[in-house]
């Protein structure tokens, strides 16, 4: 099954999620400046703009009794990216706002590297498609050092006044990557109604969650119209998550549909894939807190180097460090949407586990051949992945269906992420600009305006 335009298919049903979650009382924005939740008139240049945000549902081989499936939501090829959804109806509301009133809109949000990615893609579809000006609309980001591989080099970066106008901002690795986020939100919150009067652009910090559900609840719209779970099959989605934004749309998408599509199949169960390098939303799921105190001890085995426990099948029974950070991707601690996820699996089932990349690597081969068959094309050299999000919740769900962690016989995997080193050009640390605080990402803003 393949949806090739999921915003477009489903343009009104996003748009209406967009006035029940940030409509009247709830459109303020926490950060100041909003844009306003109305999309563009759905033109051809608009569909065309929306054009990447395709869905595709592919069954997978069984696994030990167990039906698998993938929701491949990474058929953007300019980000391979499940963030290209959120970003394209962010962009878009952006739009909107710069055709109705002439003023001008720069959008600046921390990512880790995905959510810049697809941003900086959505911007710059959107002014090749014609709805904006470069001039009326730019971005800019601010990721953490260790990202900068994965961040392309696209139109943005090779034609000048882009470049200028969409700068790159990097947090050194001395700061914890987490940072980003206080910095960038910090310049928006301490410049945004001098700039909107004096520079004469409006800043928007788009790092809001429900920015990203009304754009996620085409997962679920997708899947009651071509893809239901069986009346007497709950659906397992496992997912390799930060936040949980995208299963938390799903969740809210499921809330959006018809009374007999929601009553005709079981309300889904979710499954939380993350890596030892931030493993809180596993940890306050099935210890109740965030405390890294609950994790498992690991000890070192002399003879083979690895770090080992039996205790908790939810964490990694075997690691490199017990420390690691798997992917730079994962780098949220102590996310907030952790207590709605947690009462989400309590009242409808499922769970999570937490894998290393010794795991990973253990399984590789398998994963490879698994995905393959699902039309995801792993590299033969795990090296060369940049993006794990994938291979990790196949992983995970492997590991889980072993370990006797799930009991459903209907799983659907959401992709969303894998690429690789020749998937794109990758920008290098000499293409960006470094940041150390909220001064120096106010200069970079501001050059980006030309003053």
């Amino acid at each position: 099954m393949l949806i090739s335009n999921a915003l477009s298919q489903y343009y009104e049903e996003v748009q209406a999620a967009l006035q029940d979650l940030l409509g009247g009382e709830n459109s303020g924005n926490p950060a100041g400046f909003t844009p306003g939740i109305e999309l563009p008139r759905l033109t051809p240049a608009v569909m065309e703009y929306f054009s990447v945000s395709g869905i595709a549902h592919t069954p997978l081989p069984d696994y030990r009794g167990r039906s698998l499936a993938l929701l491949d939501l990474m058929r953007n090829p300019a980000t391979l990216t499940v963030k290209t959804f959120a970003s394209l109806v962010i962009v878009a509301r952006a739009v909107r706002y710069i055709q109705d009133t002439g003023e001008r809109v720069t959008i600046v949000t921390p990512s880790s590297a995905n959510k810049a990615i697809a941003l900086r893609d959505a911007v710059l579809r959107a002014v090749n498609c014609g709805l904006v000006t470069a001039h009326q609309l730019n971005i800019v980001v601010l990721v953490p050092e260790g990202s900068v591989a994965k961040l392309r080099r696209t139109q943005l970066h090779t034609d000048a006044l882009l470049r200028a106008r969409n700068p790159i901002g990097v947090l050194g690795a001395e700061q914890p990557p987490g940072a980003v986020k206080d910095i960038a939100r910090g310049f928006v919150e301490s410049n945004g109604e001098n700039w909107a009067k004096e520079r004469r652009t409006n800043l928007w910090y788009t790092l809001q969650l429900e920015n990203y559900l009304a754009a996620d609840i085409v997962r679920a719209l997708a899947e009651a119209e071509y893809f239901p779970a069986a009346a007497d099959r709950p659906r397992l989605h496992a997912h390799a998550v930060s936040s949980a934004y995208g299963l938390l749309g799903h969740a809210y998408g499921r809330t959006r549909l018809a009374e007999e599509q929601r009553t005709s199949s079981p309300d889904p169960r979710y499954f939380l894939i993350q890596h030892l390098g931030a493993p809180d939303m596993v940890l306050s799921l099935h210890h109740g807190s965030t405390d890294v105190g609950n994790m498992p001890a690991y000890a070192l085995e002399a003879e083979t180097g690895f770090y080992t426990q039996r205790s908790d099948p939810r964490f990694p029974s075997v690691t490199y460090d017990p420390h690691e950070a798997l992917d730079a991707t994962f780098y949220t601690r102590n996310p907030p949407t952790s207590a709605r996820m947690n009462e989400l699996i309590r009242q409808q089932g499922g769970g999570g586990v937490v894998v290393s990349l010794a795991e990973c690597l253990q399984r590789y081969p398998q994963v490879r051949a698994l995905l393959g068959e699902g039309g995801v094309q792993l590299p033969a050299d795990p090296r060369l992945l940049r993006e794990w999000s994938l291979c990790m919740a196949v992983v995970g769900v492997l590991n889980a269906v072993d370990r006797g962690l799930v009991a459903e016989q209907d799983i659907l995997v959401h992709g969303s992420g894998c690429y690789s080193a020749g998937d794109f050009d990758s920008l290098t640390v000499h293409d960006v600009q470094r940041i150390a605080d909220v001064e120096s990402l106010h200069d970079l803003a501001l050059a980006a305006l030309g003053g």
